[in-house]
């Protein structure tokens, strides 16, 4: 059994044997996060990561820095469709690129830049399965020496549409012909332990399925694991997929994963906790249960 959408991921030695490849853009995208006592996350960019190693050729691709609309009360929100594809240019993707990403950290920084550039259109995209560490593993050498790419005039003609925004997803809660889904850990889905994004719960009538049941090791599971995940979780039927996280990050890797396996109409909440629970006029709902 294999994925009905395996080249969205790539081995480290697919990746080795990609390397000096005229149309390869390669970019390293790591965050590193640390809990806020006041609520959520606090990310820090991995520029000095990638500053002491990284891949051979690739570059270091700002998430925050050049993907997000810094305006936005939210972190990581993403820019516009228009400002997004003029961002991936800039940093030197156009429609002949052949675009991997991979993280030093967690598998969702991937997840979440493949998913922006999905959005924008462009198909010929993957990440590393594993990251850096896979890498690693494999016995392949790192690099210290930056690299870059020259911005392009790419203009995307086939937006595919990822994201939802905070209106769909209140139309989508009564709506039971929409699962959406909870990407976070059962604590938090439920609302018990420290970690909350200022009000506790998940959002009425989502299920949850932790992102991190997805993985091994950063890598994704098998396929016929990750069938039965969702399967059982009953996010392959025909319903539309919205998942959503803390800040439409680790959301990225259940929506990714249903798009492996072939489930096409899936998107994220961009806003997701981060913008829901700071509007009190919107319901959360503790315990375990829908």
């Amino acid at each position: 059994m294999d994925f009905v959408h395996p080249e969205y991921l790539i081995s480290a030695q697919a990746l080795a044997d990609k390397l000096g490849n005229e149309n390869l853009r390669l970019f390293d995208v790591s965050f590193y996060l640390k809990p806020n006592p006041k609520g959520g996350m606090i990310p820090s960019s991995g520029q000095a990561v990638y500053d002491k190693e990284h891949i051979p050729g690739a570059a270091f691709l700002n998430q925050y820095g050049q993907l997000s609309d810094k305006k936005s009360p939210v972190g990581f929100t993403r820019l516009s469709d228009d400002e997004l594809i003029r961002a991936f240019a800039d940093a030197g993707v156009d429609g002949d690129s052949d675009v991997v990403f991979y993280s030093s950290s967690m598998t969702m920084w991937s997840t979440r830049a493949w998913m922006l550039l999905h959005h924008c259109g462009h198909k010929q995209v993957a990440i590393l399965n594993g990251g850096l560490k896979a890498w690693r593993d494999a016995g392949f050498e790192c690099a210290t020496e930056p690299a870059s790419y020259a911005a392009t005039q790419w203009t995307s003609v086939a937006p595919t549409q990822r994201f939802v925004d905070k209106e769909e997803v209140i139309a989508a809660v009564d709506n039971a012909g929409v699962c959406t889904v909870n990407a976070l850990s059962p604590e938090v889905y439920a609302g018990t332990g420290n970690h909350h994004y200022g009000r506790r719960g998940h959002i009425p009538n989502s299920i949850n399925l932790f992102y991190d049941t997805l993985l091994d090791d950063e890598k994704f599971r098998s396929p016929a694991e990750i069938n039965k995940s969702l399967t059982e979780a009953g996010m392959l039927d025909d319903r539309p997929i919205i998942a959503y996280c803390g800040g439409g990050i680790s959301a990225t890797i259940d929506a990714f994963s249903c798009l492996l396996v072939g489930k096409e109409n899936v998107a994220v909440y961009d806003g997701s906790m981060g913008e829901w629970a700071s509007d009190a006029t919107l319901p959360l709902v503790e315990g375990s249960e829908p």
